[in-house]
C-alpha cells in the first residue's frame, strides 16, 4: 500500500504514518511546518519529507490512498491534484475506522479525561495479555507510538474527540468511528469557534452515543448532570452508569477500596478515580476480570502532562506537577485533585489560557471560581497567540474579572510570570502548572526542576 499524508506533521498524523510504516506500508508526506517531536521522530524512521511544502508533483496515479490532516485547507495544491487524479481520499478518523472495522472499537469521548481513560484501558489490556490496537492523544512509557495498528489484534481503543474532522469534512472525528463500546466522560461546553451554543455541543454527543449497537455498550458518568439527563434519552440496551471509586488517602497515597482489598494507586484525584471505573467497565467488557483490573491499575503511571510529576525536593516538601488542563472543568478538577491530595500544603496554582475557546472574550466567563481552591491562582495569556488566532486584543483587567477571584493575579509576559512564580516559598508548597501550550516559551519540565531546586 502506498499512501501520502497532507500535513504529516501533525500530532496525530505523524502518529499514524509511523504506525502505517511499522505496518509495511510505503509512507510519503508533506507539510508547510514540520516541529519537534514530529520532526525528529519522522526523520527516526526514514518518512521524513525531504522538503518544507506543499508539491502536487507527489501526488501521482500509483497512490493507493491520501490521508488530510486538519492543518491543510480546502485550496491545498495537492489536495486538488488528489481530487483531480480520483485517489481516494481519507480524513485521519475515517483511515482509522477503515482500519479497525472488523475489530470490537471502544471509544472514549468527552469533554476532559478522554486521554487519561483511553491510556488506562490500553494499560490494563496489555497487562492482562489482550492485544489491542489503539490511538490516544499523549505518549505513554513504554509505547513507541501513540497510534497501533495490525492485522491481529481483536479490540481497538480510540480516543474520540468531537473536534471536526478535516477542512472538507465538518463531522466531529468521533461520529466516524462508530463505537461498540462507547464512553462518555463528560459534557463541558468547549470548541465555541465550531459549537457556537452549549445545546449544538451537546448534541454532538447525543448522536455520538445513539451510535452504539444493540450488541454493544454505552458507558457514562453519573455524576455529571447534564450527561445524565442527556443518557436517559440514548435508547441502547446495555448502558453502564459510572461515578468515583471509593477511595482513601493515607500518607499521600490514594488506595482503592475494593473486595480483593484496598489497591495502591501511582495516580490521585476524584476525577482520575471517576476515569478508573469508566476503565473497569469498558475492559470488563472485553474480558478483563475484576482482579486483572485492580492487579493492573495499581501499576498506572498516568498519562504525559496529566498531573505529571516533574520535580520534587523531599527536604522543603515541595512538589511541581504539570498538566494539560486547559478548559474551566479540567481546571477545576486538576486544582481540587491537588488540593485533597496535599491539604496541608500551600498551592500555587499557574495556568495558560492558550486554545481558542479560552482567548474569547465571551468564553472566559465560564472560568469563574475555578481556581478558588487554589492559595495563590495566576493566570497568563501570551498577546502573540491571542493575533496568531486573529482574536480581539485580550486585557488583563477582562480575564482578572472573568474569574471572579479577587487574589488572582494576571501576566502577559512569560519572563514576568516566571520570576513572579521564581520568587514564591517553596516550603510545604506544591507548584501546579497547567496549559495545552508552553507558557510562551517557556521550558516547563526545566523552570519546574529550578522551583524544586
Amino acid at each position: 500500500m502506498r499512501v501520502h499524508f497532507i500535513a504529516i506533521g501533525g500530532s496525530a498524523m505523524h502518529n499514524l504514518a509511523i504506525a502505517l510504516h511499522l505496518k509495511g506500508y510505503d509512507v510519503t508526506g508533506s507539510d508547510d511546518e514540520i516541529f519537534n517531536p514530529a520532526h525528529d521522530r519522522l526523520a527516526k524512521y526514514g518518512i521524513l519529507p525531504k522538503s518544507i511544502g506543499w508539491n502536487p508533483d507527489r501526488i501521482t496515479p500509483e497512490l493507493d490512498a491520501v490521508i488530510l490532516g486538519m492543518h491543510a485547507r480546502e485550496d491545498n495544491p495537492e489536495l486538488l491534484k488528489a481530487k483531480e487524479l480520483g485517489i481516494k481520499i481519507y480524513s485521519y478518523p475515517e483511515y482509522l475506522y477503515e482500519q479497525s472495522k472488523n475489530k470490537t472499537r471502544i471509544v472514549v469521548g468527552g469533554s476532559h479525561g478522554k486521554t487519561t481513560i483511553t491510556s488506562m484501558i490500553i494499560h490494563v489490556l496489555r497487562q492482562n495479555g489482550i492485544d489491542c490496537d489503539y490511538m490516544v492523544g499523549a505518549q505513554l512509557a513504554g509505547f513507541e507510538v501513540m497510534v497501533k495498528l495490525s492485522e491481529t489484534a481483536p479490540v481497538m481503543v480510540i480516543e474520540g474527540d468531537e473536534y471536526l474532522t478535516s477542512p472538507i469534512d465538518r463531522r466531529p472525528k468521533f461520529h466516524l468511528y462508530r463505537p461498540n463500546v462507547a464512553i462518555i466522560s463528560g459534557i463541558a461546553w468547549d470548541h465555541v469557534n465550531v459549537f457556537p451554543t452549549f445545546d449544538i455541543y451537546v448534541k454532538q454527543f447525543e448522536i455520538f452515543a445513539g451510535m452504539v449497537p444493540e450488541s454493544g455498550i454505552y458507558i457514562y458518568c453519573n455524576d455529571d448532570d447534564v450527561l445524565r439527563e442527556m443518557s436517559a434519552k440514548i435508547a441502547v440496551p446495555k448502558k453502564v452508569p459510572y461515578t468515583v471509586h471509593p477511595h482513601t488517602i493515607v500518607d499521600g497515597v490514594t488506595y482503592l477500596l475494593t473486595g480483593q482489598g484496598d489497591v495502591p494507586l501511582k495516580i490521585f484525584g476524584r476525577h482520575n478515580l471517576s476515569n478508573l471505573n469508566a476503565a473497569k467497565a469498558a475492559t470488563l467488557a472485553v474480558g478483563v476480570s475484576e482482579e486483572g483490573f485492580y492487579k493492573a491499575i495499581s501499576t498506572f503511571n498516568g498519562a504525559s502532562k496529566r498531573l505529571e510529576l516533574i520535580a520534587r525536593n523531599d527536604n522543603r516538601k515541595c512538589l511541581v506537577y504539570k498538566d494539560f488542563a486547559h478548559s474551566p472543568s479540567k481546571l477545576k478538577a486538576t486544582i481540587s485533585a491537588v488540593r485533597e491530595q496535599y491539604p496541608n500544603h500551600k498551592l500555587v496554582a499557574c495556568m495558560e489560557l492558550h486554545t481558542f475557546s479560552s482567548l474569547t472574550e465571551e468564553f472566559l466567563r465560564q472560568y469563574a471560581g475555578c481556581m478558588d481552591s487554589a492559595d495563590i491562582p495566576v493566570v497568563f495569556f501570551d498577546p502573540h497567540a491571542v493575533a496568531h488566532k486573529k482574536l480581539p486584543p485580550l486585557h488583563a483587567e477582562a480575564v482578572a474579572k472573568s474569574f471572579a477571584n479577587d487574589n488572582i493575579e494576571v501576566f502577559d509576559d512569560s519572563n514576568k510570570l516566571k520570576e513572579r512564580i521564581l520568587r514564591e516559598d517553596k516550603e510545604n508548597t506544591v507548584f501546579l502548572l497547567m496549559s495545552s501550550g508552553n507558557f510562551g516559551g517557556i521550558d516547563v519540565d526545566a523552570w519546574g526542576r529550578e522551583l524544586a531546586d
